[in-house]
């Protein structure tokens, strides 16, 4: 399948394309590549994406054969900031969690994007009603969490709440939302999960989605939970 030059959210890419220039869309959703030397696949909303002016479809081997997401960066490349510090295991799980809230407090919502070892993805979002930007950040980690299946390999959960990994993970007091901080914390331990950083509106795709799902919930006023197979 061809390739085509696009921008998601002023960044340039390279999107998945079907012979008339149109997107390779499944389910909403385009396959895209930051660079064509870096096997890391993303899958970005339709939406979001435009195709460059003058752009003509490129062969498929335009880009490397595609890595399973949270794959290390290939040889030569330096790897993210999110991944520098030990590679991601190829049999873990991986979430990437985000909340929104309109008002700080106000209408809130959580969001999650969950990833099987071999790349399949499961969406989930809740309405929280009236809360903090911080409980919703807590709480998606939560559910993202008690969404994945007991006894499965390493779990990974990526976030952009500083908060959230420094309550959780850093010792940091928390000095508001104490019993949610001390059940996600418990829970957190009780998986053996790992909190990773990832930088918010900056381009990543999952993470953009995450966040996605969490004005979704605001705006429909609905939860919807991640349906793993058991």
């Amino acid at each position: 399948m061809p390739w085509i030059d696009a921008t998601l959210r002023g960044q340039r890419v390279l999107a998945r394309a079907r012979a008339d220039g149109s997107f390779a869309e499944e389910g909403g959703r385009v396959e895209i590549r930051y660079r064509p030397d870096d096997p890391r696949a993303y899958r970005a909303a339709v939406r979001n994406l435009v195709v460059s002016p003058g752009a003509s479809l490129e062969p498929d081997d335009r880009c490397v054969p595609a890595a399973a997401p949270g794959a290390p960066a290939a040889r030569g490349q330096a790897a993210p900031a999110k991944t520098r510090e030990h590679a991601i295991p190829t049999s873990a799980w991986q979430a990437f969690t985000d909340g929104a809230c309109s008002g700080n407090p106000g209408p809130a919502g959580s969001g999650v994007v969950l990833v099987e070892p071999g790349g399949k993805l499961h969406e989930g979002l809740e309405y929280l009603g009236d809360a903090t930007n911080n409980v919703a950040e807590l709480t998606a980690i939560l559910r993202a969490l008690e969404w994945i299946p007991a006894d499965v390999g390493p779990i990974v959960v990526h976030t952009d709440s500083q908060y959230a990994i420094g309550v959780l993970q850093k010792g940091w007091k928390a000095k508001a939302n104490q019993e949610l901080v001390a059940r996600v914390k418990r829970v957190v331990q009780e998986r053996g999960a790992l909190l990773r950083y990832v930088p918010g509106h900056e381009g990543v795709p999952l993470n953009e989605r995450a966040d996605e799902l969490a004005r979704e919930a605001i705006t429909t006023r609905r939860t919807r939970a991640a349906r793993v197979p058991r």
